[in-house]
C-alpha cells in the first residue's frame, strides 16, 4: 500500500509572522459554530487541538459557544440568531444550511465555512474575493461526485444497476442529472433517493435495498456525514458495495472513500484562517482555500465480510488498503 503526500491547502503560506502565532495577552476570543457534526467529532478534536498549539486554549483566552454542534437542519435558524446575540468574534459554520443560516442572521460578525462548494452555492462571490463576511474552505466535494461514482462502477464489475443518496440542501437537480447521464452512458442504471433531514435516511436506504441497485453512491454532504455510521452499517448489512466523500469514512467501515481528509483540512484552516480572523484579519481579504491532494482509500476488510472482491487494478491504485 502507498501514501500520497496529503492536504497543502492552496492560498496559504506556511511560515507565519511571530505575531500571528501567538495569542495576544489579556484578548479573550470567542468562538460560536454551527454544524451537524458534534463537538466531539474527530475533524473538531484536530482543530481545538491544533488550536491549543497555538496558544489558544478554552477556559483561559478562548471561549468556544457549543450550543451549535449537533445541530439539527430545522434547528439552524434560531441557533444562528442566538449566536449572534452573543457576539462572538468568529462563527464557524459547516454545510451549506448552516452558513446561509449565519449569513442571514448577520452581515458583520466573521463567518468561516466549511461546504462542499462555496462559488457554485453563492455563499462567496469567488474564490480569490470571496466579498461579504464569510471566507473559509470549498472542499471540491460535488466536484469529486462524478469521479466516486465512476470508481464505484469499476469496483463492482458488471453492474447494471446502481443508487445514490442525495441530500437535496446540497446536490442540486443539475447535478443528479448530470450523475444519471454518465451512468446511463456506461450501461449503469441509477436510481436516486433524496433526502433533506435526518429521520429521511432509513427510508431512504431501504428504499434502495427495494429498488435492487447492487451499489449505492453516498454523496457528498454534511447532513450524510453526520448520520455516516448508520449509513455504513446498514450498507454492509445489505451487503452493497458504497462510496464514501471523506477517505476517513472507509477507515470507519465503509468500503471506499475518496476525497480530501477532513481532519487534515480542518487542522489545516485551523492553524492559518481562523487565527487570522482572531486577530483581526476582513473575511474579504482571506481567499477561499481548497484541498489541492485527495486520497483513495479502500477497505478490504470490509469486502470481504460483504462478501465482495474488488478488482486487483483498482486496489492497486489505492492511497491505503486496508487489509
Amino acid at each position: 500500500m502507498r501514501w500520497r503526500d496529503f492536504i497543502t491547502l492552496l492560498g496559504g503560506a506556511t511560515a507565519w509572522p511571530l505575531a500571528l502565532r501567538a495569542q495576544e495577552p489579556g484578548r479573550t476570543n470567542r468562538l460560536g459554530g454551527l454544524t451537524p457534526s458534534p463537538r466531539d467529532a474527530p475533524h473538531y478534536a484536530a482543530l481545538f487541538d491544533q488550536l491549543r498549539q497555538l496558544g489558544f486554549i478554552e477556559g483561559q483566552n478562548l471561549t468556544i459557544d457549543w450550543r451549535g454542534y449537533g445541530a439539527r437542519t430545522e434547528q439552524c435558524r434560531d441557533i444562528a440568531a442566538e449566536l449572534v446575540k452573543a457576539k462572538p468574534d468568529v462563527i464557524f459554520c459547516a454545510g451549506d444550511i448552516a452558513v446561509r443560516a449565519a449569513q442571514q442572521a448577520t452581515t458583520t460578525i466573521p463567518i468561516l465555512a466549511v461546504t462542499d462548494d462555496m462559488v457554485g452555492a453563492g455563499l462567496v462571490r469567488s474564490l480569490a474575493e470571496p466579498g461579504g463576511n464569510t471566507t473559509g474552505v470549498s472542499i471540491l466535494a460535488t466536484e469529486l461526485d462524478g469521479k466516486r461514482q465512476d470508481i464505484l462502477i469499476e469496483a463492482v464489475p458488471r453492474l447494471r444497476r446502481m443508487a445514490t443518496l442525495a441530500d437535496v440542501n446540497t446536490t442540486t437537480p443539475q447535478k443528479l442529472e448530470e450523475l444519471e447521464d454518465a451512468a446511463r452512458k456506461r450501461g449503469v442504471e441509477l436510481s436516486i433517493h433524496r433526502v433533506a433531514q435526518s429521520e429521511e435516511v432509513l427510508p431512504a436506504i431501504e428504499a434502495v435495498k427495494t429498488s435492487n441497485a447492487a451499489a449505492l453512491n453516498v454523496l457528498a454532504s454534511p447532513l450524510l456525514f453526520a448520520n455516516r455510521r448508520f449509513i455504513i452499517e446498514r450498507a454492509a448489512s445489505l451487503r452493497l458495495p458504497a462510496v464514501y466523500q471523506f477517505p476517513e469514512m472507509a477507515e470507519d467501515g465503509g468500503l471506499i472513500g475518496y476525497g480530501p481528509r477532513l481532519v487534515e483540512i480542518f487542522r489545516e484552516f485551523g492553524r492559518r484562517q481562523l487565527v487570522k480572523l482572531f486577530r483581526g484579519a476582513k473575511p474579504t481579504d482571506l481567499p477561499v482555500e481548497q484541498p489541492s491532494h485527495i486520497e483513495f482509500v479502500i477497505n478490504l476488510q470490509t469486502a470481504k465480510a460483504i462478501g465482495h472482491d474488488v478488482p486487483p487494478g483498482l486496489v492497486l491504485r489505492a492511497d491505503k488498503v486496508i487489509e
